[in-house]
């Protein structure tokens, strides 16, 4: 893949303006927005573009962090997110409504803070939207400080924390602060700070390492078969071969295991159930690696008896 592409995962629960976010970052209608009462992503979603001359790919996800969904549900987007992302993401943007935090707020919050691991907020960034709710001449900060569920959360993220509103800041304000122009400035900088302070390097672990090599597994098997396929082309065939096996593989697994391995989340209850997963996993891409030689191997035997009994 290339080097110098961003990839960047959005989360949130469900209506907190997800998909409106990435569309506003791209400046196009990539993103499908649904206005129903029954809105929001159910589809994990990756588009890439260049946006100030990098490449940025941004993952739309369905509500991970949903309280009132249920988890099985999202099983496969669970997944398919996981595989879009994969070798990992250079960025998390956490996005919560800039609204007073009900119980429901706190709930979502907790979750987040319960599933990421400390080497995964190192990539994470909140963002908030409905900027409109901003009292005049007040910044984010200063939002965020008074209260202490989302102070909390932000200090985790490294004190990283931008606004933006989809409806109303697409104007040229008055107010440069209140202008989605300049925060999607300011969040790409904060972005690429990240990447710096990493290294240069994406958010990884071994379960996205393990995704990435089958996905690469599945892309050299169909340039062997398809000649005329572009490199794009290919990466997505590969990446929903990927999303199938690895789905197929994880039957019976909960889809809290599978987020936290995802995202890292320490050890415990469910972490032991995410190592397992992991463990897995690895091992059927082992036996699978196996199987494949043992074809060739046999393959090759018979081909080598054929050649000697024509010797003969």
């Amino acid at each position: 893949m290339d080097a110098l592409n961003r990839r960047i995962v959005i989360l949130g629960k469900t209506g907190v303006g997800k998909s409106s976010l990435a569309n506003t970052i791209f400046g196009e209608e990539l993103f499908e927005i649904d206005d129903s009462l029954d809105s929001g992503t159910r589809k994990c979603q990756a588009e890439t573009r260049s946006v100030n001359g990098r490449s940025i790919t941004l993952i739309d996800t369905p509500g991970f962090f949903d309280t009132d969904r249920s988890e099985e549900e999202l099983k496969s987007e669970i997944v398919s997110c996981i595989v879009k992302s994969a070798p990992g993401p250079h960025a998390f943007l956490i996005l919560l409504k800039l609204e007073k935090v009900t119980e429901h707020e706190q709930a979502v919050i907790n979750k987040i803070i319960e599933y990421f691991s400390e080497e995964a907020f190192k990539y994470a960034i909140v963002l908030f939207t409905h900027g409109d709710q901003l009292r005049k001449g007040q910044k984010i900060e200063d939002h965020v400080q008074k209260n202490e569920y989302m102070s909390e959360l932000v200090k985790k993220c490294g004190g990283r924390c931008h606004v933006i509103d989809n409806k109303y800041w697409n104007e040229n304000p008055k107010d440069e602060y209140r202008s989605n122009r300049f925060q999607m400035e300011e969040l790409l900088n904060t972005i690429e700070k990240i990447v710096m302070e990493n290294n240069g390097s994406c958010y990884t672990n071994e379960m996205l390492k393990a995704v990435e090599e089958q996905i690469q597994q599945e892309e050299k098997q169909i340039r062997l078969e398809s000649e005329n396929m572009s490199e794009e082309e290919i990466r997505k065939l590969a990446e929903n071969k990927t999303v199938r096996e690895v789905l197929a593989k994880f039957v019976g697994i909960g889809t809290g295991a599978l987020l936290g391995a995802f995202l890292g989340m320490p050890l415990g209850l469910l972490g032991l159930v995410s190592g397992a997963v992991m463990g897995g996993f690895q091992g059927y891409l082992v036996a699978k690696e196996a199987a494949k030689r043992a074809v060739v191997a046999v393959k090759k035997k018979a081909q080598l008896t054929l050649g000697k009994k024509h010797k003969q």
